[in-house]
């Protein structure tokens, strides 16, 4: 079977990346929906909306699980991040 290679496009603007300091996963039967916050009390702005099917995200776990195992086998252990101590409320504000 020949090798097929795909093309992707790009724009400049989104190529340059968001970031995010916080996610908010969500899920129905037919797709998982990630949200990406940056937050910075005392409020905080959804920088992107990711939506997969089901089969996408687990591949898309395992890929992370095991670039995240090269990374500590390279640069060492990392630590998990502590969790807020009082749960976060969101409030959805459209412009």
């Amino acid at each position: 079977m020949a090798e097929q290679q795909i093309k992707i496009k790009a724009k400049d603007e989104d190529l340059k990346g968001v970031y995010s300091n916080l996610m908010q996963v969500l899920h129905t039967k037919e797709e998982f929906i990630l949200d990406f916050f940056l937050v910075s009390p005392p409020e905080g702005v959804l920088v992107s909306r990711v939506i997969m099917s089901p089969s996408h995200i687990k591949r898309m776990a395992k890929a992370l699980e095991e670039n995240l195992s090269k990374y500590e086998g390279k640069f060492g252990k990392i630590e998990e991040a502590v969790a807020p101590e009082m749960p976060l409320g969101f409030r959805v504000e459209k412009e």
